[in-house]
């Protein structure tokens, strides 16, 4: 178990408290030590700023209520788990009847501001000590400021930036109590303007290979800054950009695409950038941010799984059975396509598919069912089962060497039969703790599959070159379908369409669905409840409302 890594104590605004560095990623961090000093003491050492370094990376592990919400406000899913009432504030995203009083929604604005602090905090002290490597740990940093920037501004519009024309030019300032009454939000220009900023320097100071896995790269930055671009409408700056991450950065798609979200395809040569989980220490629902686990994964768990050995009669199996027959077992399982020789474990039940998110799937498609599991055909895939007992012949009891698997689950809220298969708990994943907060699955934030499609997307909306958007979404499909029988020929809106419905099946249970749709215009049209002029963003936490005594405007219509 890592313990926890208190390096620097910062007073941070948005409702947050002291800010305690963690420990995060899997390869990244080893080795423990707790500091009870102030920054006046400390960034003395290459070691002061690697520690303060880890600290910037953490918050990115509380990104998870981001990717499950972003799928919960879109069209993909339905919020499910136990009642109406089960955490209220996912309820109300999924019903677009969202406030300012959501709990959940102020968790993501005080996280990702957490994570902006802490990148701040170190860019106040990045010129005190020289040491080689100092720049490319400043660009590192600068990355992370970009991303936490990004969410934020995403859910929220416009936001507060302490001394904004330094922070372009690469300075940090840490918010303090009483900046709420002066410093005032930025726009989503100026926003958007500093994140290209810290991305450019990003870029220039990185390599597409790093130290340490799970650490920052060139091609991340790039990927990002596209992203950013992209976001904007800035269709040619996004094509140049994606455009040299396909074609000189390491990247390229995983032959399988099933191995990409399991345990042992973490960090593969599809990923681009990934937040890195751990099972290495538990959390509680008092501090879910604190965790080292993916959060989301349990979440999203079947709710009540079991499985045991029944007779032809539905009677649990009494009888002797050698080791021979829980081989056989086992590896029937395997046949069966629950990978490793493991069933998925239990969870929460939120966050799942719809039928009509199982019904756009092409016939022929591979990615449906790694995407989406169907819990009856799974129930359906593993009964009978037949074996033959080599230490005791014909088991006794079971007729003609018939043995069954009786798989049950319970239930929940909103049931649809489908659950999120990619970042579902599998038997012997789980860790310390409580084990739905200690998931070690890493969440793929940036696959070169998106990479690929974003370029696809911003050569045929900018009108630059629909041959090449053509190349790159074709890629994406003939792995989806196994051949390029199925590639696309269209062009203009035709072309931009089938863009558009590639992102849905490829980036399913991803989280990136509702900000595709209202970037795209096409929320309004595709969301129940969705009212245009209002939910394209969320409303600011009312506490930073009422912090600011009036300072920061809340969002329109709410």
């Amino acid at each position: 178990m890592k313990n926890n890594k208190n390096i620097i104590s910062a007073i941070l605004v948005f409702t947050l408290v002291a800010t305690g560095i963690y420990s995060c990623s899997d390869e990244f961090l080893d080795e423990t030590q707790n500091y009870n000093i102030d920054s006046e003491t400390y960034f003395n050492s290459k070691d002061d700023y690697y520690m303060a370094l880890i600290g910037v990376y953490d918050l990115l592990q509380a990104s998870y209520v981001n990717v499950l919400l972003g799928e919960i406000a879109s069209d993909n899913t339905l919020c499910g788990g136990d009642s109406a009432t089960d955490v209220p504030g996912f309820q109300q995203i999924d019903d677009m009847s969202h406030t300012s009083v959501n709990s959940n929604l102020r968790d993501v604005w005080s996280w990702m501001f957490a994570g902006v602090n802490r990148a701040n905090y170190f860019l106040e002290f990045q010129d005190k000590t020289e040491f080689e490597g100092r720049n490319a740990m400043v660009a590192e940093v600068r990355f992370l400021r970009a991303y936490y920037h990004f969410e934020l501004v995403k859910w929220f519009g416009a936001l507060p930036i302490k001394n904004y024309d330094a922070a372009l030019q690469g300075a940090g300032t840490r918010f303090v109590p009483g900046d709420e009454l002066s410093v005032s939000r930025s726009s989503v220009e100026e926003v958007y303007a500093l994140i290209e900023s810290d991305l450019m320097f990003a870029v220039s100071n990185l390599e597409y290979s790093s130290l340490q896995v799970g650490r920052v790269t060139k091609g991340a930055a790039e990927a990002l800054l596209g992203k950013a671009y992209l976001y904007q409408d800035k269709f040619s700056d996004a094509a140049t950009v994606f455009d040299n991450v396909i074609n000189n950065g390491p990247y390229q798609l995983a032959i399988s695409y099933a191995s990409i979200f399991e345990n042992q395809g973490e960090n593969n040569v599809e990923s681009v950038f990934e937040v890195q989980y751990t099972d290495g220490e538990g959390a509680g629902f008092d501090c879910l941010q604190c965790s080292e686990g993916n959060v989301a994964v349990g979440f999203m768990g079947i709710r009540a799984p079991s499985y045991k050995p029944v007779d032809e009669n539905g009677e649990p199996f009494t009888g002797a059975i050698s080791e021979s027959i829980v081989s056989q077992l086992e590896g029937i399982l395997t046949s069966n396509g629950f990978l490793e020789g493991r069933l998925f474990d239990g969870g929460y039940s939120f966050n799942v598919p719809t039928q009509e998110v199982a019904d756009v799937f092409e016939e022929g498609d591979s990615r449906k069912d790694i995407s989406i599991l169907d819990i009856q055909d799974l129930s359906n895939s593993i009964a009978p089962i037949q074996f033959q007992d080599d230490e005791f012949g014909t088991v006794t009891g079971i007729e003609n060497g018939a043995y069954f698997i009786d798989y049950s689950w319970v239930n929940g809220y909103e049931h649809t039969g489908y659950y999120n298969r990619k970042y579902l708990p599998r038997r012997g994943d789980l860790g310390e703790g409580d084990p739905n907060l200690t998931n070690p699955n890493n969440y793929r934030s940036i696959r070169f599959a998106d990479v690929l499609l974003m370029a696809a997307e911003a050569n045929n909306r900018g009108g630059i070159d629909d041959s090449k958007a053509q190349v790159y979404l074709n890629m994406v499909r003939t792995r989806a379908f196994g051949t390029n029988a199925n590639n696309v020929t269209a062009a203009g809106t035709e072309l931009t369409d089938a863009i558009y419905h590639e992102r849905r099946v490829e980036l399913v249970g991803e989280g990136h669905r509702f900000f595709d749709l209202v970037r795209t215009s096409q929320a309004s049209s595709e969301i129940e409840g969705f009212q245009a002029g209002k939910h394209e963003l969320f409303p600011i936490p009312i506490q930073e409302i009422q912090f600011s005594n009036g300072n920061w405007s809340q969002n329109p219509n709410y």
